[in-house]
């Protein structure tokens, strides 16, 4: 059976195949900032704060979801690159088992215990009511959050990304509608604003289910297999995609203590245009090493040695052209992009434009980051994955915010991410050096014995 990800790869191909995910990736954070500006616009500020507080329990359900749809990709794509299908079906199967029973659990568990967890987050009575609302709604879709997540991952493996790419587009379509209507004509609040995002989570999740169900290309759903070695490998080889989600709510929870303690509101809301930015342009790097993570785990899989060292070279390539273009558009753009969020004459624009020019060199070191997490976890080293990703997003983020701006001031917040990548680099690096052996994306040199030159 001939699957797409088994071809011959050039640049030109290698980006055609993963082109569709860039732009699901790209276009997922477009229609997020889209749902932001409606919740503030038509509801009110009080809500979108409320939608910040709840946003860890949200990202856990995200999180799992994103670890079981990269850590089970992996493991999937390299067994169909080795030619075991039915056992690639088997654990498909399996995973997306798995994550729709996560959903309901967290659906069940969240909803029992609606205000504690508000109030853990830190809701106030004036923002209780929205807090529990929006949260609600969004645990109740719980299951289809997770299902899209799994389908946006699992159609790239099966050699459909395009596919996936029209229903990602279709439900944040359907999302950006539906929050004109139930939060403007409708009146429903914040509540509607979760109804509207879960719709359109729905969608690829039913059409997903149906399209894996009824069309029997290289993946679909069989009998599945409960394999606990499977379900922990995923967890695994994912747990660096679920580091970073858990890790980027606190991190947004620190820059906004330090903000509102050096610069008050106006700083929280500078730097909330400023990570709005960085989810939008890290969204290219991010569906660029999505799309190439099943040809990676798939001809390591089937031993094609020369081409995973091809499609290492290619990557490379892509991301340090991009990177500098990406870098320069961000530097050159700042303005224009922080003024879609406020007036120019205000406060927040003035404080905004400055730290958007300055977190904007994050960018040229953000991208080779990101490829190594996602690279090691399509080689089911998860650990690998795992300490670059926590490193970046975690240890190195946190400990520059606590400490620059205390030798720096507030630009010391602003270059605690730059700054933090750029070291990361070094640590992506040394991984791709140490375990050049072991995966064989690099090229082997054989050494020749001089014994015979006497």
């Amino acid at each position: 059976m001939k699957n797409s990800i088994a071809r011959n790869f050039n640049f030109f191909s290698l980006l055609q195949f993963a082109f569709p995910t860039m732009i699901m990736m790209v276009f997922m954070s477009l229609y997020t900032i889209v749902d932001g500006i409606f919740i503030s616009r038509l509801v009110g500020t009080d809500a979108l704060s409320a939608t910040n507080i709840v946003y860890p329990a949200i990202s856990l359900v995200i999180a799992i979801g994103v670890m079981l749809a990269t850590g089970g990709s992996a493991i999937i794509a390299r067994k169909m690159g080795a030619g075991n299908f039915d056992s690639a079906r088997e654990d498909f199967s399996f995973i997306i088992l798995t994550g729709l029973i996560a959903g309901f659990l967290l659906m069940g568990i969240g909803n029992a215990f609606l205000e504690p967890i508000s109030r853990v987050l830190g809701a106030t009575d004036v923002l209780l009511d929205d807090c529990i609302g929006y949260l609600s709604v969004s645990l109740y879709l719980a299951p289809a959050c997770i299902l899209q997540l799994l389908f946006q991952t699992l159609f790239v493996t099966a050699g459909k990304p395009v596919f996936g790419l029209i229903l990602t587009i279709s439900g944040g379509l359907a999302n950006m509608v539906l929050d004109y209507l139930f939060m403007g004509p409708l009146q429903m609040g914040v509540r509607g604003a979760a109804l509207a995002t879960g719709i359109g989570q729905l969608i690829p999740a039913v059409v997903g289910t149906i399209y894996f169900l009824f069309v029997r290309h290289s993946l679909y759903f069989v009998k599945p297999r409960i394999r606990i070695r499977v379900l922990k490998d995923s967890c695994l080889n994912g747990s660096s995609e679920m580091v970073t989600n858990l890790s980027n709510a606190v991190v947004t929870y620190l820059f906004n203590i330090m903000m509102l303690k050096f610069l008050g509101e106006p700083g929280v809301a500078a730097i909330t245009i400023v990570l709005y930015g960085q989810f939008l342009f890290n969204a290219l790097y991010m569906g660029f090493s999505m799309g190439v993570a099943p040809v990676i785990s798939f001809n390591y899989g089937s031993k094609n040695h020369p081409m995973l060292q091809k499609v290492f070279k290619i990557c490379l390539c892509f991301i340090g052209i991009s990177s500098v273009l990406i870098t320069v558009l961000a530097l050159i753009s700042s303005p224009v992009i922080v003024q879609i969020f406020t007036p120019a004459d205000s406060e927040t624009f003035r404080i905004a434009n400055t730290g958007f020019f300055l977190f904007s060199l994050n960018y040229l070191f953000a991208g080779i980051n990101i490829f190594a997490s996602s690279m090691f976890t399509a080689f089911s080293d998860g650990k690998i994955s795992a300490v670059i990703s926590f490193v970046r997003t975690f240890v190195l983020i946190t400990a520059n915010i606590l400490i620059l701006p205390y030798f720096i001031g507030v630009n010391g917040i602003w270059l605690a991410v730059p700054i933090a990548e750029c070291m990361t680099v070094f640590l992506s690096v040394y991984y791709f050096l140490k375990k050049r052996n072991d995966y064989h994306y690099f090229p082997t040199v054989r050494r020749t014995s001089d014994s015979s030159a006497n």
